[in-house]
């Protein structure tokens, strides 16, 4: 059960090192453009927005890597971190694209089971 709560977890570190490089970096690109369905002037308009919620992701993922550093005694920190992905998943889904609950609030959920589970199975 450790190593399955690891590797979601990790996955979902990796998830949001991806939605950091998405926002921040390739949001005028077509690659970023094409992934959230912008025209130029619409991306060249929201960049410094993306920015931030790329920069936001990025915090999310260094709490997960801080929490996954400490094995178990980061269980706490995993917690947080996961908890506020889950948050802002469903916050996405209610305000921007209902396909961020399934691809941020489900990985994120699915983190907590078995990190909870995990912890209470040493």
């Amino acid at each position: 059960m450790q190593t399955a709560a690891f590797i979601v977890t990790a996955l979902v570190a990796l998830l949001h090192v991806y939605f950091l490089v998405l926002e921040m970096f390739l949001w005028t690109k077509p690659y970023g453009r094409r992934v959230f369905g912008l025209t130029p002037e619409k991306a060249e308009m929201t960049k410094s927005l993306a920015a931030n919620q790329g920069l936001y992701n990025g915090f999310l993922a260094a709490g997960l890597a801080w929490g996954l550093s400490l094995g178990a005694d980061g269980y706490a920190l995993k917690l947080f971190f996961l908890g506020c992905v889950i948050i802002a998943g469903i916050v996405g889904a209610a305000t921007a694209n209902r396909k961020i609950l399934y691809v941020q609030a489900l990985p994120g959920a699915l983190a907590v089971a078995l990190v909870c589970l995990a912890h209470a199975t040493r």
